[in-house]
C-alpha cells in the first residue's frame, strides 16, 4: 500500500483540491519503511487517546444513549491513507446537511470536543477500541467507547475500504443518508441531535461478492448534462466522476470502469485510484487499449501482425500509475466492441481458430502485465461470441483468471447453468443495443434477485460487475443489484418487498404500496416477442420503438442502400452500406419482407400493450397523491418521466406502423391522420423530459443522442410533408444511431490514438 502524507492545511477544501495535493504529496517507500510508519502512526493515535481520556483497558459502556450534536468533531489519523480522508470530508458533509452546521475535522486530539467521531483503521486503533470480529478484508465496524471526557464513536475496518465502509454506513443508518442521494435528490431530515446507544457495538461480514461495481457506458445522457472537456479532458466534468465514485463507496463497492472508450492517462482514470476504487476495465479494451482510437493504416489482426497488438498491450500496461490497483481484463475483441472475427478473415467460420487466439492472446497479456505487476489479478468476460466458444471448449484460460458470465441486456445471464464457484456476472440494468433500455429502467427486481441467486448458491461470487450506463434512469435497480452483491438476497419479501422499501424511503411510507404497485405493473407492461418469431421473448425496451420506427419511416420515403456512419468506431473507419447483402450482424436484413413483417408484427404487439401502458400510467399519476410533497419532483423524474417514454414510445411506434400501411394501401388521408396524431405523444415525452430537468438537472436530456427520440419526430415530420409532396425535401438514407452520441462522448480525445510503437 502506498503511504500517503497528509497535510493539515487541506482540511477544507474541496475533495479535488485534496485529491490534488495528496497526488502531488504522495510518498512511496518499501515494505520496511511503511512497516516502521504503521508501527508510528499507532503509536501516535494511542497517545492521542490517552491525552483526550480514552482509557487503556477495556471499559464497560454506560447504560443509556449518546447524542451526536452539531458539536461533534471528527478525528482522523494525521497519516490516514488520502481516499479515507476523502471519505471523512464526506461525512462532514453530511452531518453539515443534518445539523446546519459544518463539524470540525482535526488531527491533533487536543482540539476534539467532548463527543468525538474517530476515522482510522484498524490497526491504528488502541486495541481496547476495536470490536472484535471486523478483521476480514472490508469488513468493518461501528461503535461508541466511553472516555473519560465523554465519548467517541469509532468507525474502523481492517484496511482501508472496510473504514471508509464504516463512514458511509453510519451516514446511511444514523444520519439518514441515501447512499443514492446525488441520484435521487433526497436530502437527510434536520435535526438538533442524533441519539446513540452508549453500548453500540456493530460488527458489519465482509461483502458476499468479491468484486462489485459500476460500468459508465453509453454515457450519453452525463455527457450532454455534464461536459468536461475543456476544463477536465474528459468526457465527463471530473466533479460528477467523483459524485460518481462516491455513489460505488456509499454502495460498498470496490471497482469501476469509469467510460466507455478511455485511456489509461485518462484523468477520470487517475481520479479512481484517489477515491480508493480499483480501476478495472471494459471488455472491450483488453489491458485498457483503447481500440476506438486505433490508429489509421495500422493493421490489427493478431494472425499477421502478432507484434503490433503486443505492443499496444505493453504501452497500455506502461501508461498506467504503476500504483494505481488494476483489476485487469483480457481477452481479445475487435475494435469498437465488435467480434474478432470482423478484423481477422483467417478466423471467418473457423471458430476453433478464433478460440486458439483469443486463448493465445489471453495468456500473452497476462505475462505482459506479470513482468511489471507479478502479483496482477485477472478478469476474462464472456462477451457474445465469447459465450459461444466457452460453451464449446474452444477457449483455454490459465488459472487464477475469474470467468465472467454476460447477460445479453435482459438480465437473464447466459451462462446455460454452467457457473462454477468463484466465478462471476457482468449485468446490464441498462443497455444500449437498438432493443433494450437507455432512458428507464427495464430487468425487474425480481429477476435481478433469481439471477443472482443463482450465482450465490454456485459459489460464483468472484466477481459482479452491473452496467448503469447514465445512472440516473435506472437508480433502483442499480442499488438493487449493489445491495445483493454486499450482502445477497433477502430472505424474505422478495422484490415485492424491494419495490415497498424503496418506494417508502424515496416518496415517504403512504406511498409504498401504490408507488410499489406501479412498479410491478411496469415491468409487465412491455411488449414480448412470442414464442416460434425471430427474438422470441424478447422484451420491449425504449430503444426499440425508436429505431424500428426511424427504420420503417426511411424505408417508406428511401428505399435502401442506407448508410451507417461511424459512431464507436474509429475516426478513419468508412461508413457502412446497410441493405445490399450486409452481413452485420448488428443491423438488420432490410429485404422487401421486412416492412410488412414489422408492421404486422408491431400493429398486434404493442396495439396489445397500449392499455398496459395506460393503466399504469392512470395509477402512477394516482399513487403521486401519496408521495410527500417534498417528494414529488423526483417522483416525477423517476417514475412518471420513465413511464411517459414508454407509454408514449409504445404509441409512437404502433402509430408509425398504421401510417406507413395506410400510406401503402393508398389511404394518405388516414397516414396523415395517424401520423400527425404521434405529435401529441412526443410532447407528451417531451414535458415530461423537461420537469425532470429542475434543479441541478437542468439539460440533463439535452444529451438523448442514442435513442434518438428528436430525430424520430424530425422523420415523422418529414413523411408527413413527403404524403403530400414526394417531392419534398428527403431526409438523408443513414442511420444516425450511434453517431452523435459517441462524437459528443469521445470529442474531448480530439485525434489521440493508441500508442503501437
Amino acid at each position: 500500500m502506498r503511504n500517503l502524507v497528509f497535510d493539515k492545511t487541506n482540511i477544507g477544501r474541496a475533495p479535488l483540491q485534496v485529491c490534488a495535493t495528496v497526488r502531488e504529496k504522495l510518498t512511496r517507500q518499501g515494505e520496511k519503511t511503511m512497516s516502521a510508519a504503521r508501527q508510528t502512526i499507532a503509536t501516535t493515535l494511542a497517545a492521542a487517546v490517552l491525552s483526550i481520556g480514552f482509557g487503556t483497558a477495556a471499559l464497560a459502556a454506560e447504560v443509556g444513549s449518546v447524542a451526536v450534536t452539531a458539536k461533534v468533531t471528527i478525528l482522523e489519523n494525521p497519516h490516514e491513507n488520502g481516499p479515507v480522508r476523502l471519505a471523512a470530508e464526506d461525512l462532514q458533509s453530511d452531518l453539515t446537511k443534518v445539523f446546519g452546521v459544518q463539524p470540525r475535522i482535526v488531527t491533533n486530539a487536543a482540539d476534539a470536543g467532548p463527543l468525538t467521531i474517530m476515522i482510522g483503521e484498524e490497526s491504528e486503533i488502541p486495541a481496547s477500541m476495536r470490536p472484535a470480529g471486523a478483521t476480514a478484508p472490508e469488513s468493518f465496524s461501528i461503535s461508541v467507547q466511553k472516555t473519560a471526557g465523554g465519548h467517541a464513536v469509532v468507525l474502523s475496518g481492517p484496511d482501508m475500504r472496510g473504514t471508509m465502509y464504516a463512514i458511509y454506513q453510519f451516514s446511511q443508518d444514523y444520519l439518514g443518508v441515501d447512499p443514492m442521494y446525488y441520484w435521487t435528490d433526497k436530502q437527510p431530515a434536520k435535526r438538533s441531535a442524533i441519539a446513540l446507544s452508549a453500548s453500540l457495538s456493530k460488527v458489519f461480514p465482509p461483502p458476499l461478492f468479491k468484486y462489485r461495481g459500476f460500468f459508465i457506458n453509453d454515457e450519453d445522457l452525463l455527457t450532454g448534462w455534464a461536459p468536461g472537456e475543456k476544463t477536465d479532458h474528459s468526457g465527463i466534468s471530473l466533479k460528477v466522476m467523483n459524485k460518481i465514485y462516491e455513489t460505488v463507496l456509499r454502495l460498498k463497492g470496490n471497482m469501476i470502469v469509469p467510460g466507455t472508450w478511455i485511456f489509461p492517462t485518462d484523468p477520470q482514470v487517475k481520479l479512481v485510484g484517489e477515491r480508493g476504487l480499483i480501476m478495472t476495465q471494459h471488455h472491450a479494451m483488453p489491458l485498457g487499449v483503447n481500440v476506438a482510437r486505433w490508429p489509421e493504416g495500422v493493421p490489427y489482426n493478431y494472425s499477421t501482425h502478432p507484434e503490433i497488438l503486443e505492443r499496444a498491450w505493453k504501452d497500455a500496461v506502461a501508461s498506467y500509475d504503476p500504483h494505481q490497483e488494476i483489476l485487469w481484463s483480457v481477452g481479445l475483441r475487435g475494435l469498437s466492441d465488435t467480434s474478432y472475427a470482423t478484423m481477422d478473415p483467417s478466423v471467418v467460420g473457423n471458430d476453433k481458430r478464433l478460440g486458439m487466439l483469443i486463448s493465445k492472446a489471453i495468456a500473452t497479456q497476462i505475462k505482459i502485465v506479470r513482468a511489471v505487476h507479478p502479483d496482477a489479478q485477472f478478469v476474462t468476460d464472456f462477451w457474445q461470441e465469447g459465450a459461444r466458444l466457452v460453451h464449446e471448449g474452444l477457449v483455454t484460460i490459465p488459472p487464477g483468471v475469474i470467468h465472467v458470465w454476460a447477460d445479453g441486456g435482459d438480465g437473464y445471464l447466459q451462462d446455460k447453468g454452467e457457473i462454477a464457484k468463484g466465478e462471476g456476472a457482468y449485468y446490464h440494468v441498462a443497455m444500449l443495443d437498438g432493443r433494450a433500455n437507455q432512458l428507464s429502467e427495464m430487468v425487474p427486481v425480481r429477476r435481478i434477485y433469481s439471477e443472482m441467486g443463482r450465482y450465490i448458491k454456485a459459489g460464483a461470487t468472484g466477481y459482479f460487475l452491473v452496467n448503469t450506463s447514465d445512472i440516473r434512469p435506472v437508480a433502483m435497480t442499480a442499488k438493487a443489484v449493489m445491495d445483493v452483491a454486499w450482502g445477497g438476497v433477502p430472505a424474505a419479501g422478495g422484490a415485492d418487498q424491494y419495490y415497498k422499501d424503496w418506494a417508502a424511503y424515496e416518496f415517504g411510507a403512504k406511498a409504498a404500496a401504490p408507488v410499489a404497485k406501479a412498479y410491478e405493473e411496469y415491468f409487465k407492461a412491455p411488449a414480448i416477442i412470442p414464442a416460434g418469431q425471430h427474438g422470441a421473448g424478447d422484451e420491449y425496451g425504449d430503444q426499440i420503438y425508436h429505431s424500428e420506427a426511424q427504420q420503417l419511416l426511411l424505408m417508406t420515403m428511401i428505399s435502401p442502400p442506407w448508410y451507417h456512419l461511424p459512431s464507436q468506431d474509429p475516426k478513419w473507419t468508412p461508413a457502412h452500406i446497410l441493405g445490399i447483402g450486409d452481413d452485420k450482424g448488428f443491423f438488420l436484413h432490410y429485404g422487401p419482407e421486412w416492412a410488412p413483417e414489422t408492421i404486422k408484427r408491431e400493429l398486434k404487439l404493442c396495439g396489445e400493450a397500449q392499455p398496459r401502458w395506460d393503466a399504469v400510467w392512470k395509477d402512477a399519476l394516482a399513487a403521486e397523491a401519496s408521495v410527500e410533497p417534498a417528494r414529488r419532483p423526483y417522483y416525477e423524474a423517476e417514475m412518471l418521466t420513465m413511464i411517459a417514454i414508454n407509454r408514449d414510445s409504445n404509441h409512437i411506434l404502433y402509430l408509425v406502423s398504421k401510417a406507413v400501411q395506410d400510406y401503402r394501401s393508398g389511404d394518405k388521408a388516414k397516414a396523415r391522420a395517424e401520423a400527425e396524431a404521434t405529435l401529441k405523444d412526443f410532447d407528451e415525452i417531451h414535458a415530461m423530459e423537461a420537469k425532470a430537468e429542475y434543479g441541478k438537472w437542468k439539460n440533463w436530456y439535452r444529451g438523448e443522442w442514442l435513442d434518438g427520440i428528436h430525430h424520430t419526430r424530425a422523420l415523422v415530420e418529414d413523411f408527413i410533408r413527403y404524403i403530400d409532396d414526394p417531392e419534398t425535401t428527403l431526409p438523408p438514407p443513414v442511420l444516425t444511431v450511434g453517431w452523435q452520441g459517441y462524437y459528443h462522448i469521445m470529442h474531448y480525445e480530439g485525434d489521440r490514438t493508441v500508442d503501437v510503437h
